[in-house]
C-alpha cells in the first residue's frame, strides 16, 4: 500500500473527525453543563440530540451539492459554519441558546461526515475501498479515544466552556488541512450531469433500492446503539456507578479502541472471506453479546465489571459492521456517490437521534434503559441483515 493511500486516509480521517470531536470531547461535560446552566438531564441531552439531528439532516444537502460543484467547496462552507457556531457555543448564556447553536454547529460538521465517504468512492471500490475506509476510521479513532479524556482534563481545569474553544481550534485546523492537503476528486467533466433534478431522481432511485436501503439501516441501527451509549453513558457511569469524569473518559476510550482496532481487520477479512460474510458474522456476534448484556442486567447483574467487558467485545464486532456496510451500499452507486453517501448518513443519524430520544423517555438514573436501547438496536440490525443478505454469499 503506497504512501499516497495512507496520506489520503490521514487527511480524510482528520476531516471526518472534526464533527465527532465536538461530540466526544463534550460528553464528560454533560453533567457539569446541567449544573452550570441549571438545566435538567433531558434538556442537556437535547443539546446532544440537536447536534445529531442536524448532523443527519444536513448531509442530504451536502451530498448532492458535492456531486454538482465538487467535493471541496461544501467542505469549506461546512467547516467555516462549524467554527463560527463553536464560538457561539462557548459563549452560550443558557441551555436554550446552547441547543440552537449545537444544531447550527451540526449543520457545519456534517460536511466532514458525508464528503469524505464520497471521496473514498471516487478513488476506490471493493476491497481497496474497504481498506481505505478502515484506515480512515483508524485516524478517525483519535477522536473517541482521546477526545473524552482531553475534554475531562479541560473541564477539570478550565470549565466546560473550554471544550468549545478547543473544537473551534479543531475547525480552524480542518480548514487549513483542506486548503493544503486534499485535491479535488470530482473533476468538472463528472459534474455535468449533476443538478437538483438529478439529485432528486437519484434519491428516488436509492429509496427504491431495497438492497441499498437494507445495508443503510443495518449500519444505522448499529450506529444507533452507539448513539444511545453516547447520550446516556456519562450519566450512567458518572452518576450511577460513581466514576469521575476522567475515569469515565478512560472507559469510553476503551470501547472506542475496541471498535477502531477491530475495524482495521476489515480489509484483510473481506479480502479472504468477502464483504457479505464479514457483515453477517459481525452483526450476529454484536447482537449476541448485547442480548447477553441485557439478559444479565434483567437478572440483576448491574455491575461495571459485567457491563464494560461485554461492551468492549460487542463494539469490537460493530467495528466490522460499519465500514463494510458503507462500502457495500456505495459500490453500485459510484456516479452518485455523494448523493448516496448523503442519504446513508442522513438516515443513519436521524435513526440514531430518534433512538436517543426514545430511550430518553425512560431514563431513570439506572443503566437499564441504556442497555435495553443498545440491545434493541443490535437485534434490529441482526434481523435486517437476515432479510437483506440472508442468501447472499458474495462479494
Amino acid at each position: 500500500m503506497n504512501t499516497s493511500f495512507f496520506r489520503t486516509a490521514l487527511v480524510l480521517g482528520l476531516l471526518s473527525a472534526v464533527g465527532p470531536f465536538a461530540i466526544d470531547m463534550y460528553l464528560p461535560a454533560l453533567p457539569s453543563i446541567g449544573q452550570s446552566l441549571g438545566a435538567s438531564v433531558g434538556a442537556v441531552q437535547a443539546s446532544l440530540m440537536a447536534f445529531f439531528i442536524s448532523l443527519g439532516i444536513g448531509q442530504i444537502v451536502y451530498g448532492p451539492i458535492s456531486d454538482m460543484v465538487g467535493r471541496k467547496p461544501p467542505l469549506y462552507f461546512g467547516l467555516l459554519l462549524f467554527t463560527v457556531a463553536s464560538v457561539g457555543c462557548a459563549l452560550a448564556p443558557d441551555i436554550q441558546t446552547l441547543v440552537v447553536l449545537r444544531f447550527i454547529q451540526g449543520l457545519g460538521a456534517c460536511a466532514g461526515m458525508v464528503v469524505p465517504r464520497a471521496v473514498v468512492r471516487d478513488l476506490h471500490t471493493g476491497h481497496d475501498a474497504a481498506r481505505l475506509m478502515s484506515l480512515l476510521m483508524l485516524v478517525f479513532s483519535v477522536s473517541p479515544i482521546l477526545a473524552p479524556l482531553a475534554g475531562s482534563l479541560l473541564i477539570e481545569s478550565l470549565g466546560w466552556r473550554s471544550v468549545f474553544w478547543a473544537v473551534t481550534v479543531a475547525g480552524v485546523l480542518g480548514l487549513v488541512l483542506l486548503a493544503t492537503s486534499l485535491p479535488e476528486t470530482r473533476p468538472p467533466e463528472q459534474r455535468v450531469d449533476s443538478s437538483v433534478g438529478s439529485a432528486l431522481a437519484a434519491y428516488s432511485v436509492l429509496l427504491r433500492d431495497r438492497h441499498f436501503m437494507g445495508l443503510v439501516f443495518i449500519g444505522a441501527f448499529g450506529i444507533s446503539s452507539f448513539f444511545v451509549y453516547l447520550a446516556n453513558s456519562s450519566f450512567v457511569l458518572i452518576d450511577h456507578y460513581g466514576l469521575t469524569p476522567r475515569e469515565y473518559s478512560i472507559a469510553f476510550a476503551a470501547n472506542a479502541a475496541s471498535f477502531i482496532g477491530v475495524s482495521q481487520f476489515t480489509g484483510r477479512l473481506s479480502g479472504r472471506f468477502g464483504l457479505v460474510p464479514v457483515v453477517k458474522v459481525a452483526v450476529a456476534g454484536y447482537a449476541a453479546v448485547m442480548a447477553l448484556l441485557l439478559a444479565l442486567n434483567l437478572l440483576g447483574m448491574d455491575q461495571l465489571v459485567v457491563m464494560l467487558p461485554l461492551m468492549f467485545i460487542g463494539y469490537g464486532f460493530l467495528g466490522l459492521v460499519v465500514p463494510t456496510t458503507a462500502v457495500l451500499a456505495l459500490d453500485d452507486h459510484g456516479a452518485i456517490a455523494g448523493t448516496a453517501s448523503a442519504l446513508m448518513g442522513t438516515l443513519q443519524f436521524v435513526t440514531g437521534a430518534m433512538m436517543m430520544a426514545l430511550i430518553g423517555l425512560w431514563v431513570d438514573g439506572s443503566a437499564r434503559p441504556m442497555v435495553i436501547g443498545i440491545a434493541a438496536c443490535a437485534l434490529v440490525a441482526f434481523a435486517l441483515t437476515r432479510g437483506t443478505l440472508g442468501g447472499q454469499r458474495a462479494p
